[in-house]
């Protein structure tokens, strides 16, 4: 599919297939999606060999493109992760479905009783990197807030994003639903992501999840609408009044758990007046655990430059700066941050609630582990991804916020004076 004008025609033909299969889930009982979900979670256990023996295939073309370590580790598989993406299938099955649920209702003097319902937005194109259970969570979550979804995984992902996408659809088979409700672009070609982006006669929103590149192509070209999930430039502010013990564990974890997730720390920034004890400490532990830390007004491992800050990493590697306040932090952060996730490690009530206040980036945390910026972790069971805009969905967007409303308007031959 290496011609534009054959890979312009797969694409129409996979949009009026998605057009025609949301129109028809959009009615679909609850019963039918949470069996297509289960069938679908079974379907990947069961096939797990087949998904691991697909990753291998794309493990080599990662190590042959040169993906760095901690790409190399978002791209891996095993049964583990399986297991989880097995568990985040089950999660959303269970989950009440949105769809029709009575968000507010009110009578008018005028006779009018008036209802506000959850509807799903129609057609889904979700544009992603080389993370492939986004294929599992992306599906599962259109499917369950009634969407038909076209999913463009990255090139490294192709094969397991092939082999989990197959699961999805015999799930949908399963539960007699139409097969094009979650659909895969059948080629690595960029291409397809061009034609994609200006399908607005059969797409209704595009999700891009991936770095600042993916992003910020996607929010060049696109004519359909954009739920932007931007770089996780995620910052740390350790207080003169923290708890040095909850200080060194949410830090260690926030940075080394797993750095190529978007929730990663990647800016460590602390209080003057703890620089020389809880400061020094904080970075003594990060580089002893193998992580390279750029540091201005701590001993790191080499100085800081003006390009360290507002970074994403996504490797052993973190920024680290002396700042006077919390004032100043917030300062640096509001400079450098992507809006996605910062946290505040103190015991002082009235520092947290400053940050709370003063910080307006989709997820503020106090004394917990930015890893846990992950829509699984809040309950959803799994998230499409972390949006940083401020338009309609913000933060983990789950089956939920994949919905837009309708107005129910019930009158008794009701007429305006």
């Amino acid at each position: 599919m290496k011609d534009i004008e054959d890979i312009a025609a797969v694409m129409t033909d996979i949009g009026k297939r998605a057009k025609a299969a949301a129109a028809e889930l959009a009615f679909a009982t609850a019963e039918r999606k949470h069996a297509a979900l289960i069938a679908a979670a079974d379907a990947v256990w069961a096939r797990r060999a087949e998904i691991i023996a697909a990753n291998a295939r794309d493990l080599d073309y990662g190590r042959d493109k040169g993906l760095s370590p901690a790409m190399m580790d978002r791209l891996k598989l095993d049964e583990g992760r399986i297991q989880g993406i097995v568990d985040g299938l089950r999660t959303v099955a269970e989950q009440a479905d949105p769809v029709g649920e009575v968000l507010a209702e009110w009578d008018m003097p005028s006779g009018l009783h008036i209802q506000r319902v959850r509807t799903p937005l129609g057609v889904i194109g979700v544009i992603y990197e080389s993370r492939p259970n986004v294929t599992a969570d992306a599906g599962a979550l259109c499917l369950k807030s009634g969407n038909a979804v076209i999913l463009r995984g990255g090139s490294e992902s192709f094969h397991s994003s092939g082999a989990i996408h197959a699961c999805l659809v015999e799930g949908l088979r399963a539960a007699n639903l139409p097969e094009d409700v979650i659909q895969l672009v059948p080629t690595r070609d960029r291409a397809a992501v061009s034609e994609l982006l200006t399908m607005t006669d059969y797409v209704d929103v595009i999700v891009p999840r991936g770095g600042k590149g993916l992003v910020g192509l996607v929010q060049r070209e696109a004519r359909v609408p954009v739920f932007a999930h931007l770089e996780g430039i995620v910052h740390i502010y350790v207080d003169k009044d923290a708890d040095p013990e909850k200080a060194l564990r949410v830090v260690m974890n926030a940075k080394t758990r797993r750095t190529g997730i978007c929730g990663a720390a990647e800016c460590l920034l602390i209080h003057k007046d703890i620089a020389d004890s809880l400061g020094a400490d904080l970075v003594r532990a990060l580089i002893e655990a193998g992580v390279e830390v750029r540091a201005e007004g701590l001993p790191g491992s080499i100085a800081a430059s003006e390009t360290d800050w507002g970074k994403e990493y996504l490797d052993m590697i973190i920024a680290a700066r002396v700042v006077e306040d919390v004032d100043a932090a917030i300062a640096h952060i509001r400079h450098y941050g992507s809006n996605h996730t910062d946290c505040v490690i103190t015991e002082n009530d009235a520092v947290a609630a400053r940050f709370f206040e003063q910080l307006d980036s989709a997820i503020l945390m106090h004394n917990a582990s930015t890893q846990f910026a992950d829509g699984g972790e809040f309950g959803m069971g799994a998230e499409i991804g972390i949006a940083t805009g401020k338009m309609h969905a913000r933060g983990p967007v789950g089956a939920a916020q994949l919905t837009s409303f309708k107005y129910l308007v019930r009158g008794e031959g009701t007429v305006r004076g």
